[in-house]
C-alpha cells in the first residue's frame, strides 16, 4: 500500500510516552511529515483506545510506571490488534531490543535519535503493515484482500496461526525450514517472510535443488572462477553473492548431494563460503529459508541427509497445512481462482454449482492448492458460459479406486520380467499417469527428483519429454554414473532465479 493507492485519510499513528515532552516532540515531527497523531501517557489508556480505533502504528517507550513497553507489545498481540510497533527509549538493552522484536514490535530506535531516522522507521514500519493488512482494519474484506498480496487465502484456524507464524519469525534473522506437502504454497510462505523482514530491500534468490548435477548446484551456489572445471569458460557469481543483504530461498534442500551438505553447513555455522576454483573466502550476509516435502527425520535415518545441517536448518520450522486439513479455505481458495482466471481470459468469472463445491469439500486434493488452482484454470478455459458442475469437475480429479486399479496393473507383466524392466515399467506408468510431471512421479514412487532424472536418463528420455513411449534398449543410456554430464546440458534451466542471475551480471 502506498499513498497514492490508498484514500486521502492519512496514515494513524499511537504516541504512548509517560513524559509528555518526549510524546508531544515525536508527535510533532510525524504530524509535519503527514501523518495522524494521537498521544497518550500510559499502555493502560492506550489498550481500549486501541480497541476502539484503527491506527497504523503505535510508538511506545520502554520504561513506563503500571505497565512497561514489553508487556504492552505482549498485550497488543494478546488481543490480536494487526498494527505495528515501534519501541523508542534511551534505556535501549541488547535482551529487550530482542524482547521486544520477538514478540513482534517492527523495530527498536535508542534514545536520542534524529528526526530522518524516525521518519525512515515510521514509513517502513507502516509499509510492512500494509502488507499485511492493506485495507487495515476496517474494511470487512480486509482479510480476503491481504492474503491476496502475499498469495495466502483462508481464514481456517491452520491458516490463522500459520500468518500469526509468519509474522512473528519475519523480524528476526534466523534461519527457516518450510515444511509440507508439494503444492501448498512454499514459496509462496518464503515470499512472505522475505517481505516483511528487515531485508525487503535486498533480493529473494531462489534455487531449486533438484534441478542440477552436484557439481553445477555448488556452482549455482558459491560461484566459480574460470577454469574451475570443464566447461567454466567465464567467472560466475553464486546465488549466495546474489542474494547478498536480502535472503536466498534453497527449494526442496533434501536433494542436494551429501558432499555439498557439509559446504552448506559451513556457510549457516561460519557465515562464509568460497567459489568453486577459489581459495578466498567470502562472507555470507544472507538470510538462508529451506524448504521440503519430505521428512527430513527419516531421510537423516537412511542416510540421505545430515543430522546436524537439519539442526542448523530447523531453527525455526515452519509446517504447511495440507489443502484437506484447511476446511471452508477450499471454496475462498475457489472464488480467488476463478476471479483470477477471468481477469487473465478477458471474461467474466465463472459460477460453480453447489454440486461441484461440495465435491471440492469431498475431495482429498492430493496435489493441495496447486492441483485445484489447476482443476479451476482448466474449467474456466473450456466453460461455454454455463455454471461449472460436479460432473465437469469429477473426471479430473483423482479417484482413489482409480490409482488402487493401476497400482495392480504390474502383475499382467509375464513370468520371468527382469527386476530392472518392472521398475521401468512401473515409472513410466506413474509419469503417464501424471502427465510427466517429474516432482509428483517421484513423490509417488517414494524416490528423490534426481535419481528419478538419472533413471530417466538411462532409458534414453530426453531430460524435458512429456511423452513416454516405448525407447528400443539399443538406443538406451548406460547408467548415468558412466555418463559426463555437460554442462550445457543445463544451459536451458527454467530456473527463474538462475535467468535472473545472468541478467545482472551481464
Amino acid at each position: 500500500m502506498t499513498r497514492s493507492t490508498r484514500s486521502k485519510t492519512p496514515y494513524r499513528v499511537l504516541v504512548v510516552d509517560d513524559h509528555a515532552a518526549a510524546r508531544e516532540s515525536v508527535a510533532d515531527v510525524l504530524r509535519h511529515a503527514g501523518y495522524t497523531v494521537k498521544g497518550l501517557g500510559s499502555p493502560m489508556e492506550a489498550l481500549p483506545c486501541l480497541e476502539q480505533e484503527a491506527f497504523d502504528l503505535v510508538i511506545t517507550d520502554l520504561q513506563m510506571p503500571g505497565m512497561d513497553g514489553l508487556e504492552f507489545i505482549r498485550e497488543i498481540r494478546s488481543r490480536r490488534l494487526t498494527t505495528q510497533v515501534l519501541m523508542i527509549t534511551a534505556h535501549a538493552t541488547i535482551s529487550s531490543a530482542v524482547e521486544a522484536m520477538r514478540h513482534g514490535a517492527f523495530d527498536y530506535l535508542e534514545k536520542p535519535f534524529n528526526v530522518v531516522q524516525l521518519e525512515e522507521l515510521v514509513a517502513n514500519a507502516i509499509k510492512r503493515g500494509s502488507l499485511i493488512a492493506p485495507e487495515a482494519i476496517t474494511d470487512n474484506g480486509a482479510s480476503l484482500m491481504a492474503d491476496s498480496l502475499l498469495g495466502m487465502i483462508g481464514d481456517s484456524p491452520v491458516m490463522c496461526e500459520l500468518r500469526s507464524r509468519i509474522q512473528q519469525i519475519a523480524p528476526t534473522e534466523e534461519t527457516v525450514l518450510i515444511c509440507g506437502e508439494s503444492g501448498t504454497g512454499k514459496e509462496l510462505v518464503a515470499r512472505a517472510v522475505h517481505a516483511l523482514s528487515r531485508r525487503t530491500a535486498g533480493e529473494l534468490v531462489s534455487l531449486n535443488c533438484p534441478a542440477l548435477s552436484p557439481q553445477l548446484t555448488e556452482s549455482e551456489l558459491f560461484g566459480h572462477r574460470r577454469g574451475a572445471f570443464t566447461g567454466a569458460d567465464d567467472d560466475r557469481i553464486g546465488r549466495f553473492e546474489l542474494a547478498q543483504g536480502g535472503t536466498i530461498l534453497l527449494d526442496e534442500i533434501s536433494e542436494i548431494d551429501l558432499s555439498l551438505q557439509s559446504k552448506l553447513l559451513r556457510v549457516l555455522q561460519e557465515k562464509t563460503y568460497e567459489r568453486v576454483g577459489c581459495s578466498e573466502s567470502v562472507q555470507a550476509d544472507v538470510r538462508v529459508i529451506a524448504s521440503t516435502n519430505r521428512d527430513l527425520q527419516t531421510e537423516i535415518a537412511a542416510g540421505n541427509f545430515r543430522q546436524d545441517l537439519y539442526y542448523r536448518l530447523a531453527v525455526v520450522p515452519i509446517v504447511m497445512p495440507a489443502l484437506r486439513d484447511r476446511g471452508d479455505d477450499v471454496q475462498l481458495l475457489a472464488d480467488f481462482f476463478l476471479a483470477h482466471a477471468a481477469e487473465r481470459l478477458g471474461r467474466q468469472p465463472c459460477q460453480l454449482e453447489d454440486d461441484a463445491r461440495q465435491l471440492f469439500t469431498q475431495y482429498d486434493w492430493p496435489g493441495n492448492v496447486r492441483e485445484l488452482e489447476n482443476i479451476i484454470t482448466r474449467a474456466c478455459v473450456l466453460n461455454h458460459g454455463s455454471p461449472i458442475d460436479a460432473a465437469e469437475l469429477r473426471p479430473w480429479l483423482e479417484q482413489p479406486e482409480e490409482m488402487g486399479g493401476n497400482a495392480a496393473e504390474p502383475a499382467e507383466l509375464p513370468v520371468g520380467t527382469s527386476l530392472e524392466e518392472m521398475e521401468r515399467k512401473m515409472i513410466v506408468a506413474t509419469l503417464e499417469h501424471f502427465d510427466g510431471h517429474r516432482v509428483r512421479t517421484a513423490e509417488a514412487l517414494g524416490i528423490g527428483v534426481r535419481t528419478l532424472s538419472g533413471k530417466l536418463r538411462s532409458y534414453g528420455y530426453a531430460p524435458r519429454a512429456k511423452s513416454f513411449a516405448e525407447v528400443p534398449s539399443m538406443f538406451r543410456k548406460p547408467d548415468r554414473q558412466n555418463v559426463p554430464q555437460p554442462a550445457a546440458a543445463f544451459a536451458g534451466s527454467g530456473d527463474q532465479a538462475a535467468v535472473r542471475g545472468d541478467k545482472k551480471i551481464a
